[in-house]
């Protein structure tokens, strides 16, 4: 007759787990009793539930109950474990399931006969068996977990729970049950392989990355908060994000923070300053956003932290150097308005005061020339002659000058019109100057540029004027204005087919007052080229040449962008 308590304890291990069983020889209740017994160790020692539950008093309804025989709770023990296993006195296997060799490869008659620490499992030490052998000669409860390699060279882990055997009041050994934990260790390295590398990569950032609860205080924080504020990382968790910042910024941080809470604000991001625990003050860039649960509760604030020190400083250096430029343009624009004042003034006093007395040479030497126009000899009439036309050229020049220094000083008024339309008003100037000239001009139609209409006007003149001027010696003359592509930018070319120069000399061709001719061969200032080359680089272009003596010029220049 089966007592209360023992239905109980049947009745406890069926609701437990209905299907697990042990597998021991023998009959009648003790066997089933110890079976019992293993089962509910085996619930805790299997992690069914991480609570122990002591085993209620059986009802009396529970106690009536008929208990299951023994060979049937043994089929349910088989059912649930992976296999079966007992050992004699001497804990030596006497039984092992087939289930073993199901999930390991391992034949189980290879261990009947032999204890456990007798076979070759992998990663067990010596150590281990020592203290497992201990509580064997103790006849306590035992859990033992082994590695072991099959035959395909897979690694498997197991698990062997046992519980001592008594018949007849005497122990008889231990009968137990064994599981295949390798999956379950897998995913648990799998996991603890995960964590570590969202550790290392947490860690391996240069940014402070946080987490807060619902109330702003710090639940975590990685190492590099300590490097930028000096607090260790178990001192300030728990404390408020905001008591580290500067107290000047911290009002309006809250505010922030509070917003990105409330959700108002489904991000921010914000510049402040952190105080350290030495007392430094850091710039940092804060960025955070709210975070909950798979419910979509609060749970708080997630964020990083990005010391921004050194831009600051360098944002503050480059302001301080702007300012400080700002204030040599101003000083230099000042004294180049100077200069122009004093240029201005020097150009009035050229074309004022060093006209007049020009004038009063030219106009004496005439009154020479015809008071004694019947008392000149040749040789008189020729030195009046020569002082005439050394103050006329005199006064070209000076009108030269003036008009470069007023073409460096005009401001540029661009717009867009036909440079062809202009070159050709150009060329009908100079045809009606000098009527009789046989020409040919070739006039590239519709080039539209983007500049100074009047400056241009002043490039076009001088260059053609220059192509008529040296192809006056040809029977019939050659000029021409086109454009072509070169790579990115348009070319412009003013050709003739007149006297030419030496290239050796090219590198004086825009230089005020150096003629690459002679005065009695071509008239000349030695002002226009310099004059064009400052209108084209006002333009932001180039201008060059290529000539060769009696084969023409060909001037190519650009107009910027």
């Amino acid at each position: 007759m089966r007592t209360r308590w023992q239905a109980g304890l049947l009745a406890l291990a069926s609701s437990a787990c209905p299907a697990l069983a042990l597998a021991a020889d023998g009959s009648g209740d003790t066997y089933a009793l110890a079976a019992a017994g293993l089962i509910v160790g085996a619930l805790a020692g299997f992690g069914f539930g991480s609570r122990r539950t002591r085993p209620r008093p059986p009802t009396e309804a529970e106690g009536n109950l008929p208990g299951p025989d023994a060979r049937g709770l043994l089929e349910l023990i088989a059912m649930a474990s992976d296999w079966v296993w007992s050992t004699d006195a001497d804990h030596r296997y006497t039984r092992i399931g087939e289930g073993l060799r199901t999930h390991t490869g391992i034949d189980p008659r290879r261990l009947l006969g032999r204890r456990p620490w007798e076979h070759a499992w992998d990663e067990y030490e010596p150590a281990d068996w020592l203290k497992y052998r201990g509580h064997i000669e103790q006849h306590e409860a035992v859990t033992l977990q082994l590695s072991c390699r099959a035959g395909d060279g897979s690694v498997h882990h197991l698990e062997l729970i046992g519980r001592p055997m008594l018949r007849s009041g005497e122990f008889a050994g231990y009968q137990g049950i064994g599981r295949d934990m390798t999956e379950q260790v897998a995913t648990e390295r799998a996991l603890q392989e995960s964590q570590q590398r969202y550790f290392e990569v947490v860690e391996a950032v240069n940014e402070v990355i946080f987490r807060t609860d619902t109330v702003g205080r710090l639940s975590f924080v990685n190492g590099v908060w300590r490097s930028i504020t000096g607090y260790r990382v178990e001192q300030s968790l728990g404390k408020p994000l905001v008591d580290f910042f500067h107290p000047d910024d911290r009002a309006d941080a809250e505010q922030q923070l509070l917003a990105v809470a409330d959700g108002r604000l489904p991000e921010c991001h914000y510049e402040l300053r952190l105080r350290t625990r030495e007392g430094e003050i850091r710039w940092i860039e804060a960025a955070c956003r709210p975070i909950t649960d798979a419910a979509g509760n609060k749970l708080g604030l997630a964020g990083t932290l990005d010391d921004i020190s050194s831009r600051k400083v360098a944002e503050l250096t480059l302001k301080n150097i702007n300012q400080e430029l700002e204030a040599r343009v101003r000083l230099r624009t000042a004294e180049l308005e100077a200069s122009n004042r004093e240029l201005e003034a020097f150009s009035y006093s050229v074309s004022h005061d060093l006209r007049a007395p020009l004038r009063a040479i030219d106009g004496f030497a005439r009154i020479l020339e015809e008071e004694l126009d019947t008392k000149l000899d040749s040789t008189s009439r020729s030195h009046i002659e020569r002082i005439r036309k050394a103050t006329q050229r005199m006064a070209h020049l000076i009108d030269a000058l003036i008009e470069l220094a007023r073409l460096t000083r005009q401001s540029l008024h661009k717009e867009t019109f036909d440079i062809s339309e202009l070159a050709l008003q150009v060329i009908e100037e100079i045809r009606a100057e000098d009527p009789e000239r046989k020409a040919e001009v070739e006039i590239t139609r519709a080039l539209i540029v983007t500049a100074d209409r009047t400056l241009v006007r002043v490039l076009l003149e001088n260059l053609l004027r220059n192509a008529w001027k040296f192809s006056a010696r040809e029977e019939v003359a050659k000029i021409s204005f086109r454009a072509e592509r070169e790579r990115e930018r348009r070319v412009f070319c003013i050709a003739d087919n007149g006297a030419g120069f030496d290239m050796a000399f090219a590198s004086n061709l825009f230089r005020p007052f150096h003629r690459l001719h002679n005065a009695t061969e071509f008239a000349g200032t030695g002002i226009g080229l310099a004059t064009v080359q400052r209108i084209i680089q006002r333009h932001g272009g180039v201008i060059w040449a290529q000539s060769k003596p009696g084969e023409g010029a060909r001037f190519y220049f650009t107009l910027g962008g």
